[in-house]
This record gives structure tokens, sequence and C-alpha cells, in this order.
């Protein structure tokens, strides 16, 4: 049973992809993905009434997951979204490129279309990701008013531009040809303003909140703000007398269910509920993007195999490895305190299972 549309925010959930354990997974290993489980998790997504964001950095895009895997991802999201009527948005990014090969803006701009035809085929709306290839490419603001110029006016539907800081992915500093973030805030403004109806918004993932504010009032009308703060996104999504974020966020993976109660009690001007629903889970999501940022995406996929949403902890890439014990002894702890946990003896049942053999003197989790 599928919960009835949100009305007053949209909420994608950036979901992780579940690896076969029983394929090779390691660095430079064609992914290789258990689909049952892998799509059953978004099914589940789409079952509370969320949107679904995928193809994204959450699904180890850049990490493990390559084009090939991608390119099925999306055509198969495609087709299930399609049967329960779900909001599925997909990023398209340059990731086919050899990254030893120094592409020039011609070729970035083609790979970038490429993507854009995938996602367009499987009937999902393009979030247009932030592309490596382009950082190290761009002299500066006019070859991404060039590259975006180019791809914009092509699409069927507005995108999401994908700005993703430096936390989450060191090769992107400098994006949108400044270092400065405000100055990369106005080159990101120009570009939209440029292309009028063609953005539906922009996903920004600074860790910054009064940047994102700023940034949120200087859009365009009718152009969203979606917030990818996994720190702040609770303030940014309630908003003020001014407006006030959407979201796409990783975090509401693990956390799915509260984000859809927080959106209900949005959806019924109940601020005491958001608060409620969502409150709890920072902690969580603070610990959960602790530096080294990036390797965020670990603890998303262990958080599904304590809460039982997939059979074991293993990873494309042979990610599994990129968080600490005692890390992962945190989430546990913030995850049973925020309530994450469907089954909680079966997460502590996990979790000792997952740190046999390892020592972490005086804490005790279990």
């Amino acid at each position: 049973m599928h919960r009835p549309p949100a009305r007053s925010r949209v909420f994608l959930a950036a979901a992780h992809v579940v690896a076969d354990p029983t394929a090779p997974q390691g660095p430079g290993v064609p992914a290789a993905l258990d689909w049952d489980a892998t799509l059953a998790f978004r099914h589940r997504l789409w079952s509370l009434g969320l949107g679904v964001a995928d193809a994204m950095d959450t699904a180890q895009r850049g990490a493990g997951l390559d084009w090939a895997a991608t390119r099925e991802l999306i055509e198969r999201c495609g087709a299930e979204a399609r049967s329960v009527n779900g909001l599925l948005a997909c990023g398209a990014g340059t990731d086919q490129l050899d990254p030893a090969a120094q592409p020039d803006l011609a070729r970035i701009a083609a790979a970038y279309e490429e993507q854009i035809s995938v996602v367009e085929d499987a009937g999902a709306r393009v979030v247009l990701m932030a592309s490596r290839a382009l950082a190290a490419a761009a002299r500066g603001p006019e070859d991404y008013a060039a590259v975006y110029g180019r791809l914009l006016p092509q699409l069927a539907r507005p995108a999401i531009l994908h700005w993703l800081g430096p936390a989450f992915d060191p090769q992107l500093a400098g994006y949108w040809g400044a270092a400065d973030v405000d100055a990369a805030a106005e080159s990101l403004l120009a570009i939209i303003r440029e292309h009028p109806g063609k953005v539906d918004g922009v996903k920004l993932s600074l860790l910054d909140a009064p940047r994102e504010i700023a940034l949120r009032r200087a859009l365009p009308a009718g152009v969203r703000l979606y917030t990818g703060d996994d720190f702040d996104y609770a303030e940014l999504i309630k908003g003020d007398e001014y407006g006030h974020s959407d979201a796409l966020l990783g975090v509401f993976d693990p956390i799915a269910e509260q984000a859809a109660a927080a959106l209900a009690a949005l959806d019924h001007d109940d601020a005491e509920g958001f608060d409620a629903a969502l409150g709890p889970t920072l902690p969580l999501a603070r610990h959960l993007f602790a530096a080294p940022t990036r390797h965020y995406k670990t603890g998303v996929v262990f958080l599904a195999f304590l809460a039982g949403y997939q059979d074991h902890f293993t990873m494309v890439g042979g990610a599994q490895r990129e968080r600490s014990a005692a890390h992962l002894a945190g989430l546990f702890e913030l995850g049973r305190d925020a309530g994450i946990f469907p089954d909680p003896q079966r997460a502590r049942a996990r979790m000792r299972t997952a740190l046999a053999g390892c020592a972490l003197e005086g804490r005790e989790v279990l």
C-alpha cells in the first residue's frame, strides 16, 4: 500500500545499491548487484510516499558502481517506478569517460548526452550530476556555461542541477568555475537565468546552512532548492518566513520511516510532529556523515544490514572497509536511539556478529 503524494514538499531519498555477495567485489572490479534486494528497497521507499533519487553518489557513483551497472540500474528502476507510479529522478553524469584521457568540453557534453538519453528513456527526471571530468577540464565559469548551455535546451523535462561540495568529493573543488563559494553560486545562478523553464531545482550539498539559505532566496521563482545538507536538513526543510528547502538526501535512505512521518506532519501543518519525527535522527546523521564525509555510503549500507533490508554487509568496490569498527558501533547506538531498526533484537545480533573479533575497549554497545 502506497501513501498519497505529498503536498508540502518534494522528498527524494537517494538510495543505496545492494551488492551481490556471491560475486567478486573490490576496487576496479565490475559492479555486480543483487537486483531483487536493490529493487525491493526502492519499492519500500515509494510505499512510504517518498520519491527515489537513483544512480547518485549514495549508490556509489564514482566509488565502485561503474557505468554498465549504472545504466542497468536506471533502466530497471524506471520500469519499477512506472509499475507503481513512483517518483524517480536519476543521475546523468560523465563517468563512462576514461579519467586518464583528459577529455575536452565537447566529449564531456557528449558523455552527458548519452546518459541523459538513458535516464529520459527510463521515464525518470534528470539530475545533471557534478562531473569530475568537467571540473578538471573547465578553465572558468564560461566553460560550465557552455556545457550546461548545450545540455539544458535538449531536455524533455526540467532538470535538477547537482552541486556536490568537496567534503563529499574532493575532485569537485571549484565547481562552477570558482574556488570562492559565493562566486560559484553567481555562476550557477547565471546559468539558471539563461535557461528559464529548464531547471526544476538545485541539489545543494555544501554542508553550509547559511549559504544554502542565501542561494535558496536568490533562485528564480519556481526553481526549488533541494537540500543535500545531511547535518542541518531539519531546519532547512522546515524553512522560515521567506521559504523552505525541498530535499534530496542520502540520509533519507536509513531514516525513511522518520522522513515519511515528517513529510506527513508538514502536510498537516503539524510543526511539533515534524520536529518529533526528524529531531532524534540528527545525531545519527551527523555521525554517519562525519569526516571523511565521502565514506558515508559505508554507514548507509551497514545500517540497512542492521535493519534487515539486506542479509550481508558487502559493498561494490569493497567499500565496507572504509569505516572503522568504532564508527560502525556508534552508528548502531545512534540508530537504536533514533528508533530506525524495525527489529532491535535482530539489529543487536547483527551488530554482535559484525564486531566479532574487534576490540572496542570501554564500549558497551550490546
